[in-house]
């Protein structure tokens, strides 16, 4: 099942996108580069947000940054997810910002398969603040491998 398939199976669902200030997801060469893409989920883990609702805005994120590539690409299929960079609202004494960006990596292994073309290099770390208080942001790289 493609990637296309998997992503109708799960409900997911993708408006086009408006050109806005920054673009948010960039071809160069045969690599995708999304911008860093917010939860709606604001507050820190930690403190006010649980570890639960910290992957589930994970995941939103994912979801968003799948819509900006899909804008971009035309189609999720013919992809592999190269890296992630997942950033965590956290208190100081919160160490779990691993366990939060699994939400994401989650949502690209059940579409492009946990040891194949979703198995990919990621890097999940705590801040003291993001934009506009928002609980996580990721941002994503893929490689174009079916043109």
């Amino acid at each position: 099942m493609s990637a296309e398939q998997k992503a109708a199976e799960l409900g997911l669902k993708f408006e086009p996108i408006e050109p806005g200030y920054l673009n948010l997801c960039i071809r160069t060469g045969n690599l995708l580069m999304a911008s860093g893409h917010v939860s709606d989920q604001k507050g820190r883990l930690g403190e006010n947000v649980s570890l639960e609702e910290g992957i589930a805005a994970a995941r939103d994120c994912a979801v968003k940054i799948l819509r900006s590539v899909r804008d971009e690409h035309g189609t999720l299929d013919g992809l592999r997810v190269i890296k992630l960079l997942g950033c965590v609202n956290s208190t100081p004494d919160f160490t779990d910002q691993h366990l939060v960006i699994n939400g994401a990596s989650d949502l690209f292994h059940e579409l492009y398969g946990k040891t194949g073309d979703g198995y990919h290099a990621r890097s999940a770390l705590g801040f003291a603040a993001l934009p506009t208080g928002v609980a996580v942001e990721v941002e994503a790289i893929f490689e174009i491998i079916d043109a």
